[in-house]
């Protein structure tokens, strides 16, 4: 199971930061991910972190802005949101991937267990 939270209403500019914490079968998980959806849009990714050596991938579109960390003792990951812009706004999901090998091929197919999401809204 993954539990995400800690979306809100933000100005531009401004800054959020969501959390995902990972419990029962999804602890065994490779890496975890966020994606967002904004409406009438399709599911996109935004970043992901592999749990043993920290890897990463960002989307070019949140690169310098946001930042994902993990938190292993805590089971737990984090995406810091800095500078915050209204077409930032959408229903973040974490999300988690069993197998290395598709670690960086980030098309949400390939994700294996989806939280539940939490709105992001970011006012101009």
């Amino acid at each position: 199971q993954l539990q995400a939270c800690g979306g809100g209403l933000v100005q531009a500019g401004g800054s959020l930061r969501l959390s995902c914490a990972a419990s029962g079968r999804t602890l065994s998980l490779y890496a975890m991910g966020w994606f967002r959806q904004a409406p009438g849009k399709e599911r996109e990714f935004v970043t992901a972190i592999n749990w043993s050596g920290g890897s990463t991938y960002y989307a070019d579109s949140v690169k310098g802005r946001f930042t994902i960390s993990r938190d292993n003792a805590k089971n737990t990951v984090h995406l810091q949101m800095n500078s915050l812009k209204p077409e930032d706004t959408a229903v973040y999901y974490c999300a988690g991937l069993k197998s290395a090998l598709y670690f960086g091929n980030n098309y949400p197919s390939n994700y294996d267990y989806w939280g539940q999401g939490t709105h992001v809204t970011v006012s101009s």
